[in-house]
Parts: structure tokens; sequence; C-alpha cells
């Protein structure tokens, strides 16, 4: 399984034209927002990210750590999709005899998800499979996240394997502007993640993006807001290709 994906990885001119294509698609639907709705664009036009430590969280009991961890599981570290899908993930897998512990925090950027990692790993050790699923708030940074994978590879070390779910964003509470950066930012923080994988034997990338994108109306079916996965549909389908990557490692 592991060459039959590194055999598909894409080139950073599909990555960028499939994300071209998105931007496209959900720009040509939305309303054009007022300068105040949109409010400051920030460095890289999505905006700026807002305190997200009062968000939403869902983490895991510490029993249910050391369950995932002896049973070697899955440790996942997500954000708000997490908190969102993480339930009916954690359903899947336990049907397939896969117990998981989550680390899932809206709002969260990849920088602060791997300080819990690496908290975790120092706590609990490590199961061989780990389960990244952010980026999403990096579009207001996207170069952040380059480092942040570098160092997730550093703590998990060469014996497991890390499982990062790449991101689509092209908000559509915002005006064509910020949907455009948003994509582009997507984009950009991919191109670093199919980079990554190609240093990395132990890094899988799960293509949410791609999936997205390799029907028109995939979009606009599975995504409630340009962001988040729709319930059930989106959710479903983000899910399904999480737990077929994790069955395969």
């Amino acid at each position: 399984m592991r060459k039959r994906l590194s055999s598909i990885r894409p080139s950073r001119r599909l990555l960028f034209a499939a994300g071209t294509a998105a931007a496209a698609s959900t720009v040509a639907s939305a309303a054009t927002a007022s300068a105040g709705e949109l409010g400051s664009t920030g460095a890289y036009g999505s905006g700026v990210l807002g305190a997200w430590e009062r968000q939403a969280r869902a983490i895991s009991a510490e029993s249910q750590i050391r369950k995932a961890r002896e049973t070697d599981g899955v440790f996942m570290f997500g954000d708000s999709i997490g908190v969102q899908d993480g339930p009916s993930l954690a359903k899947q897998l336990t049907a397939h005899g896969i117990h998981i512990a989550v680390h899932n925090w809206a709002g969260r950027p990849v920088t602060p998800a791997v300080d819990a990692l690496d908290t975790w790993a120092q706590d609990y050790g490590l199961p061989h499979r780990i389960l990244m699923s952010v980026g999403s708030n990096d579009i207001f940074t996207p170069p952040a996240v380059a480092a942040q994978v570098e160092r997730t590879m550093q703590i998990v070390g060469a014996e497991r394997t890390v499982f990062w779910v790449n991101i689509q964003a092209a908000r559509t509470g915002h005006g064509p502007g910020v949907q455009v950066s948003d994509q582009r930012n997507s984009a950009w923080i991919n191109l670093q993640l199919a980079e990554a994988q190609r240093r990395h034997e132990n890094l899988r990338v799960i293509r949410w993006a791609e999936h997205l994108a390799a029907k028109p109306n995939r979009l606009a079916k599975y995504l409630r807001d340009g962001l988040h996965p729709s319930i059930p549909l989106g959710q479903n389908a983000r899910n399904t290709l999480i737990v077929e990557a994790l069955k395969s490692g």
C-alpha cells in the first residue's frame, strides 16, 4: 500500500491547479461582502487567527489514552473538524478493532497541536499510528506549517507512521477575495505536506483536498461552509478516507 500511495503523490503544478479550480467554483457562487464584513485580511489575505483557547474541545480521558497506547491504536490531534467528526470516526475505527484517543480543539493551529503531541509522547508514549487533522487554522500564517511537520516527524521517530489530512478552505461566509486567499493558502499548506512526504517514508498524506476537487459537485455537497464537512455526507466521506488509510498502516 505504501508503494501505491507514493506513486500518486501530487506534483506542485497539480496541487495548485486543483486549488485554483476549487477556488473558482466556490467564488463563482459567493456573494460579495462589504469591506466592513471582511475586516482585516491579514498578511496572507485570509484574515487573522482569533483566540482559540476557550473554544470547544474534545480530549480523551487518561484511561482512554492509555488504552489506545497499550493496544497500539491511534492518537489523534485535531481542530474543529476533529471536534465535529471525531465521535463518528471513533465508532468506525472501533468497528475495525482500533482504539483511538483524541486531542481535538476548535480553532487550534498546527503549533499547539504538535505541542500536545509532544506532551502525550512524554507522558504516555506513542502508538505506531498518529493522526494529524490540523492545518485549516494555519491559512492565516501558512509558512509556519513546514517546520511543525518536521517537528512532528522528529517527535514520532522513524518507527511510527504519521497520517496527516490535508486541507480545503474557501470559507463561504466571506467575500470572494478572502475565499481566493483561503484557497491559495490551503494549496500552500498542502504543498508543504506533499514535499514533507517526499522526505519522510513514514508520513502519509490523506488527500482530502484532492478528493473534494475530483468532482465539481463535491465542494457544495461535502462542505457546509467551505471548510467544515457537511453531516452526514462530508463527514462520512472524510472519515472513510481516514479509516482506509489507518487500516493500511
